[in-house]
């Protein structure tokens, strides 16, 4: 419908043109001695833009004509420019699905003509690490290098990092994400591989830092977080074997919500006892009891010895009246009874304890106990009791019945 318009438009034009020049009397007398020469108006007009219109597209393919070979070369910048784009997202997405090998003949490709080879450069690092070849490595490691000036330095860092982990190299991690940080890149993808790099070294102060960073910026959530903390803390614990004073400010530093942690609990409990510390490690099993109530730290509390074991005794039994049925419990219970020689009282909680669940240490505790009251007969029938426990915890799973 368009070219319709258009074309009745131009004949209309036409045909108006012709009726007005009917009425067009003038004319153009051009002179030059010895000649001249008188045209009507009419066809000086139609000549003059006849000749325009020639003299234009003589000027346009003289111009394109000499242009053809910057045309020609622009052309062929544009398709080398659209074969390392194509070459450079093929060998993302081959590095992705874990072809290595055409991940890095890809990027070899995109390397050459890509307008920011550094992108190239990551890929093709990668790849070459994946397949474990050296000499490549090495090549696209200094490939990935010479990009820092094109704001590839932080990725570089950061890939760095990544592989020196994976080899273990934890030093190595920690300078390049130290570089890093000097950059502005203390974002949570550089915390959690810094974090990898403390434990590694065994800067477990650092690596709680960093955990708590993680935490703050939601990185890890609390659940996570926990287990996390703890298993830090106890290595850091270990470190203080022995050291009553470190380990007595060790506790004192950590914030209530890692004091209620059983487990973290108990082994500063044990660490205090094995460094002579049996009244504060009393306190921290009651603390830790108040909010949690812990096997193991129940089975601790028997391990403090010296100072108020009467005091012991009594808390105990407070407990005992909340779980009746606690064998653990009652194991302490009978524990703490033979420190403070009630022997009695000793008998009658480990007996009590062994009704509930029969335990290897509660044979061996009453085995001792008859011993040292003398009776043979049945300190030998829980010391081979134990041996049965032993027996049917351990060779019992793989006792298959002969029929």
């Amino acid at each position: 419908m368009r070219s319709l318009f258009w074309l009745l438009t131009l004949a209309a034009l036409a045909v108006g043109l012709a009726v007005a020049g009917r009425y067009n009397t003038g004319y153009v007398l051009l002179v030059m001695p010895p000649w001249r020469a008188e045209v009507s108006l009419n066809f000086f007009l139609l000549s003059a833009a006849g000749g325009f219109i020639l003299l234009y597209w003589a000027v346009r393919l003289v111009s394109h004509t000499l242009a053809l070979p910057r045309a020609v070369a622009a052309f062929r910048q544009r398709r080398r420019l659209y074969k390392a784009t194509t070459a450079h997202f093929e060998a993302a997405r081959l590095l992705q699905e874990g072809r290595f090998g055409h991940a890095l003949r890809s990027a070899e490709k995109a390397w050459a003509d890509h307008p920011v080879p550094g992108a190239a450069a990551l890929i093709g690092w990668r790849a070459a690490h994946s397949l474990r070849d050296a000499e490549r490595e090495a090549l696209w490691t200094e490939r990935a290098r010479a990009a820092d000036d094109q704001g590839f330095k932080s990725a570089r860092l950061m890939i760095e990092a990544e592989f020196a982990l994976e080899e273990r190299r934890f030093e190595d991690a920690r300078a390049a994400l130290q570089t890093l940080a000097l950059n502005g890149g203390r974002h949570i993808a550089a915390l959690r591989l810094a974090l990898r790099a403390e434990r590694g070294l065994g800067h477990w102060n650092e690596a709680e830092k960093l955990v708590r960073q993680l935490e703050k910026h939601k990185a890890l959530t609390p659940e996570q977080a926990l287990p996390l903390r703890s298993s830090v803390l106890r290595e850091e614990l270990r470190n203080l074997h022995g050291n009553k004073e470190g380990l007595l400010r060790y506790w004192r530093s950590l914030d209530v919500r890692d004091r209620a942690e059983p487990l973290l609990a108990c082994k500063t409990a044990q660490a205090l006892i094995a460094a002579n510390a049996s009244a504060e490690a009393q306190q921290i099993i009651e603390y830790a009891l108040k909010d949690c109530w812990e096997e193991d730290l129940v089975l601790a509390y028997a391990q403090c010895t010296g100072g108020d074991v009467i005091g012991r005794i009594a808390q105990a039994e407070k407990w005992l009246a909340q779980h009746p049925r606690d064998s653990a419990l009652l194991l302490t219970l009978g524990r703490l009874c033979r420190q403070q020689q009630l022997w009695g009282k000793a008998q009658s909680y480990l007996e009590s304890s062994l009704a509930i669940a029969s335990r290897r240490e509660t044979h061996i505790e009453l085995a001792q106990l008859f011993d040292q009251l003398e009776n043979s007969a049945l300190a030998l029938r829980h010391y081979q009791a134990a041996v049965g426990v032993i027996d049917e915890t351990v060779i019992a799973p793989y006792w298959v019945p002969l029929h």
